[in-house]
């Protein structure tokens, strides 16, 4: 059954969408689960910033009633791979949170998502964060979403007057391998999406970094042909 709001219509949610593979399948869970849904993408100064043009293809792709773009710059406080430019994005497994860990990300994109929510009357939050086969970050955990739906009961208008906001987060639990066949059954087209840490301008990505690994190690996995595209041709 489909989800409906007060007035009996399709219920509304926020779809993080940063233009990546994991954040593509959310969005298309939402959007097969019945939600309207409103898809919105930081600029965040993001060291791959194809991935911006691929969100804007993806909520394309699988139909948004609105796409919004917010900029903020995090490279005013660097400490990433992501967003200071004189650290290097590893291109070997590391021990422990890796520097691409941009630190506070997913709080301060959740609590934009929550701002936008709030102003849609919408209760539903979609975030497609993974602790399966990821790279160790500590806001993608479920004690993360647990505090942060926590926080979005006593943080905003809407909570203390009774709303209650849910943090929907469908791939917490899913290999890589089990996200790319969802997606697939789902009519996801992942050769638009851009996951590498390093893309360059054309969004073509650069197959050592950690999230080219994943990505291809889910599809190999999934048994599912990979349409990324290369900077470098692959062998």
């Amino acid at each position: 059954m489909s989800p409906v709001d007060n007035a009996g219509g399709a219920s509304s949610a926020v779809v993080l969408l940063s233009g990546g593979l994991d954040s593509a399948v959310t969005l298309a869970i939402a959007h097969d689960q019945g939600f309207r849904c409103y898809a919105l993408s930081i600029d965040y100064g993001q060291r791959h910033r194809a991935e911006l043009e691929a969100a804007r293809r993806v909520a394309a792709s699988l139909g948004v009633a609105e796409q919004k773009f917010i900029r903020i710059d995090l490279n005013d406080i660097g400490g990433s791979a992501l967003t200071d430019p004189a650290i290097a994005v590893p291109v070997k497994p590391t021990d422990g949170i890796p520097p691409t860990y941009v630190p506070a990300r997913n709080t301060v994109l959740l609590g934009l998502a929550l701002g936008w929510a709030e102003v849609l009357s919408a209760k539903d939050i979609f975030i497609g964060v993974n602790a399966v086969d990821y790279s160790g970050y500590p806001d993608c955990r479920p004690a993360f979403i647990e505090a942060f739906t926590k926080l979005a009961a006593v943080a905003t208008k809407a909570g203390v007057e009774g709303q209650r906001f849910q943090i929907h987060t469908p791939l917490i639990n899913l290999s890589k391998a089990q996200i790319i066949a969802t997606g697939a059954k789902l009519g996801v087209d992942f050769s638009i999406t851009v996951s590498c840490y390093q893309a360059d301008p054309d969004g073509r990505a650069c197959g050592v970094c950690d999230a080219c690994r994943l990505r291809a190690a889910g599809f190999d996995q999934a048994g599912i042909a990979d349409g990324t595209r290369y900077a470098t041709p692959m062998v």
